[in-house]
């Protein structure tokens, strides 16, 4: 079970990692083409958006195992 939790925080980190390396790569690659400006926001947008959602799940899922623990 201690294999299992650590390896559900290494993927959280995982996550957090990514999500800002991808902003941060949207961030860059808006100040270098300015044609993509709009693409490029969005897909940012997208990363947020899918940082939240992965940080949702993964309260509910404390909450969950919490309760019934």
């Amino acid at each position: 079970m201690d294999l299992l939790k650590e390896m559900a925080d290494a993927l959280i980190v995982i996550i957090r990692i990514g999500v800002l390396m991808r902003v941060v790569f949207c961030f860059i690659k808006m100040a270098s083409n300015e044609e993509e400006v709009g693409m490029y926001k969005k897909r940012a947008k997208h990363a947020v958006v899918f940082y939240i959602l992965a940080e949702s799940i993964w309260l509910i899922r404390d909450l969950v195992l919490g309760y019934y623990a």
